[in-house]
């Protein structure tokens, strides 16, 4: 191989790892939110939780937070540490970034704090009503980080 071919060998090895990465992504994006979906009993994360939704086991919340929080890393550690360390050079990842990241951030934060106020529920009905109200918060977060994530890969794939 020659040297001029090993540069391109490096960028074509780095877009298929991206490739991949920002499928396993979405991948796991789905699988959190299919999850989120089953426990709520709502079709899509922006509905609204519905009052006479039946309560949530602990077994159920605490599969769904694992595969949240599985999620979350994700997506810090395998796309944005990146574009955060500033390793991303073109610009059009950087300005995608820099519109997205506030908004991410949020939803970020909505999320862990949602995971470490239910990480040892224990299913009392008196804590079922505050349960579902945050539910409900968590998939507007939900909508609202799909679609920073959306405009972050189309730049990192354009």
């Amino acid at each position: 191989m020659t040297a001029a071919a090993t540069p391109q060998a490096n960028v074509q090895e780095r877009r298929r790892d991206l490739g991949e990465t920002l499928l396993a992504l979405k991948d796991q994006r789905q699988k959190t939110l299919t999850t989120y979906c089953h426990l709520t009993g709502v079709s899509a994360p922006d509905q609204s939780v519905a009052d006479g939704m039946k309560d949530i086991a602990p077994v159920a919340l605490q599969e769904f937070l694992n595969i949240m929080v599985d999620y979350i890393a994700m997506g810090h550690f395998s796309v944005y540490q990146r574009i955060i360390e500033g390793k991303e050079r073109r610009g059009a990842v950087k300005q995608a970034a820099e519109v997205a990241y506030p908004g991410i951030g949020e939803t970020t934060d909505v999320m862990v704090e949602f995971n470490d106020k239910y990480e040892n529920f224990d299913g009392a009905s008196s804590d079922q009503a505050v349960l579902k109200e945050d539910l409900s918060r968590l998939g507007e977060m939900f909508a609202i980080r799909g679609e920073l994530e959306d405009e972050i890969i189309e730049a990192l794939l354009g």
